[in-house]
């Protein structure tokens, strides 16, 4: 566990970012490329997604795919954008330690559950993947780069992108040997 304290995100923080999107439908090549970003070394994962109905879509899109290839799903967890403390939700996503993690959700909601989980949990970003509703460049400011650094995610059209420090790096940027998740 780590140091204690609050994690969560001050209403001033949130409002210096604009306007936030929601989460769109996913698309089949962002889940393919999902899906990819964990495959082979990854087997049992826990899959987390925000109460809209496209996290929620997204979430269940991959489980079933998961599920088909033969892999576990250990959990599937949900929250709401906006939460007291978020430690329910980082709990039940790292019972009995899956190899990786799924993210479907609002830039808002994941930020604040980033937060969480890397604050009161053995959480690694590094082993997560996000589909496409995470692909935004103000992530990293809104989560702590520490947070985040080393998630991974797919974009709508099917390529990849990673969180490096502050930075959200695109997949043509990421180098050979990056395109799958290490456990």
């Amino acid at each position: 566990m780590r140091e204690s304290g609050s994690p969560l995100l001050g209403a001033g923080e949130l409002s210096a970012y604009g306007r936030l999107p929601g989460p769109r439908p996913h698309t089949g090549a962002e889940l393919a490329a999902v899906t990819r970003l964990l495959a082979p070394d990854v087997r049992t994962v826990a899959v987390g997604h925000g109460r809209d109905g496209a996290s929620r879509a997204a979430a269940e899109a991959f489980a079933a795919v998961w599920r088909a290839r033969g892999g576990t799903v250990a959990a599937v967890v949900n929250w709401p954008e906006t939460a007291a403390s978020w430690l329910r939700a980082a709990r039940r996503l790292t019972e009995g330690e899956p190899d990786g993690w799924v993210m479907a959700a609002a830039l808002p909601g994941f930020a604040q559950l980033a937060r969480r989980l890397r604050h009161s949990t053995g959480w690694d970003p590094s082993r997560t993947v996000a589909f496409a509703s995470l692909h935004d460049s103000r992530l990293p400011a809104l989560a702590g780069p520490d947070a985040v650094h080393g998630l991974r995610g797919a974009t709508s059209g099917g390529g990849t992108w990673e969180i490096r420090g502050g930075w959200l790096v695109e997949g043509s940027a990421l180098g050979a040997g990056r395109g799958r998740l290490r456990g």
